[in-house]
């Protein structure tokens, strides 16, 4: 083996290295944002079962009904949008989302303050 070989078999370790830190980096990065995704669908499932809810109960008393449990999927919804919004840096979002849960807050303090 020459000089040149040794150095050739050198840098094609170093590249290879590289190439697989980089490769795991990505997956790394890919796992993450899978994360971040099932995060955002979770809040948008969130945010959906509360006019779930709220139809069940209106066709139950025949009449438009806002359950408790509305407001409490709300903040749950909004809370983890929210987080999500901020992941992704997405100023309307985040704004929308922020705004929504102190409507939904003070709703729940009404409904508290009432019992």
């Amino acid at each position: 083996i020459t000089l040149f070989g040794l150095l050739f078999i050198f840098d094609s370790n170093i590249q290879s290295k590289t190439f697989i830190n980089n490769f795991r980096k990505r997956i790394d990065k890919m796992k993450i944002e899978t994360i971040w995704l099932i995060i955002g669908f979770l809040g948008q499932f969130l945010f959906a079962m509360r006019f779930i809810i709220q139809w069940i109960v209106s066709e139950k008393e025949k009449k438009s009904v806002i359950p408790v449990y509305f407001w409490y999927f709300s903040l749950g919804g909004g809370i983890t949008l929210l987080f999500y919004a901020i992941h992704r840096k997405d100023p309307v979002f985040i704004l929308g989302q922020g705004l929504g849960l102190f409507i939904y807050i003070r709703n729940l303090m009404f409904i508290h303050k009432k019992r």
